[in-house]
């Protein structure tokens, strides 16, 4: 749980809060087919972490954006949902949520990105296969929108690896407190140039031997991510326990997907999942690497998909706690 000197709360408040706020999230939870008993986790980290985030809001009294970084199935979603909840309900905030995998390019324009600059790009993912201008407008938006004003949230439809039509955009509604903008490059930095020869499997090795595709993806973090990723006020990172896990939890992710969409979702298969995620790989290894001296709050996450450290490094921002 976040340490007690990190928040105001008493214990009674705690409990008051989770009075408030439990159906609401233990129903989320049931229908994202959680595995793991959060009830607990409602009390010793999703209020305290409520707390911090609802009182950077009254100090600052702008609308704040909230980044949240995670390796692929580390629970970004999860958190993002839950923790709207507790903040509406137990905070009287009013929050909108905002994932980078809902800017991808649309499937025609990685096709076309493919062809001009190189075929690994096709694949969804990486920094360049967003519309990072249009993730700044909707940031600059949602900072900016008043009372009675609303604003389209474009979504991403994975099952047919496209972007949603409009009708089915999301609405946001202002005034806003708080953006939790999840995604899992959220926050990232470009690597050294040297630190690029090395392939990190056998994707990179085969089928980008001379790097033209990995260097274009760092052109880009070091370009045009930056300033979307320099409107984050806040970052949160959910670190993972190591690579390997990766391939367990989106697994996972992916057989939840097809429950949740049947007929909607077509799971890929053991060889298509670990080439997608091969496509992941060397940023997820050296965000783990640098992240986690930097982001403002780290949660460390276990095995089991749980939080069982936390590793704060903006003790700043809790300095009149």
């Amino acid at each position: 749980m976040l340490p007690a000197n990190m928040h105001t709360l008493t214990a009674d408040e705690r409990l008051k809060i989770a009075d408030r706020t439990r159906v609401s999230f233990l129903a989320a939870t049931k229908q994202m087919m959680l595995d793991n008993d959060l009830e607990q986790a409602l009390i010793d980290v999703y209020i305290p972490l409520a707390a911090c985030l609802a009182k950077q809001a009254d100090d600052y009294r702008t609308t704040r954006i909230i980044g949240i970084n995670g390796a692929q199935g580390s629970g970004k979603s999860t958190l993002c949902k839950l923790l709207q909840i507790v903040l509406e309900e137990g905070f009287a905030k009013r929050v909108t949520t905002f994932s980078i995998d809902d800017i991808y390019l649309t499937h025609a324009e990685r096709e076309t990105l493919a062809e001009k600059i190189h075929p690994l790009l096709k694949t969804r993912g990486v920094p360049g296969t967003h519309d990072v201008g249009l993730g700044l407008q909707l940031l600059t938006d949602l900072r900016g929108i008043e009372a009675g004003e609303s604003i389209n949230i474009p979504v991403f439809d994975k099952s047919i690896d496209d972007r949603s039509p409009e009708k089915d955009f999301r609405q946001g509604t202002g005034p806003i407190d708080l953006v939790l903008f999840e995604g899992w490059c959220v926050g990232a930095k470009p690597q050294r140039n040297q630190d690029l020869a090395l392939p990190v499997n056998s994707l990179e090795r085969l089928e980008d031997p001379d790097q033209i595709w990995r260097r274009y993806v760092n052109e880009q973090l070091e370009n045009d991510y930056k300033w979307l990723f320099r409107e984050i006020d806040f970052l949160i990172m959910l670190k993972i326990p190591e690579i390997s896990s990766v391939m367990e939890w989106r697994s996972k992710q992916e057989r939840k997907l097809a429950k949740a969409s049947p007929g909607g979702h077509k799971i890929m298969d053991t060889a298509a999942l670990q080439r997608f995620i091969m496509h992941y790989e060397r940023l997820t290894r050296a965000m783990l690497t640098e992240m986690p001296d930097r982001a403002d709050l780290v949660f460390k996450l276990n095995r089991k998909q749980q939080i069982d450290g936390v590793q704060i490094n903006n003790r700043a921002i809790f300095a009149s706690y």
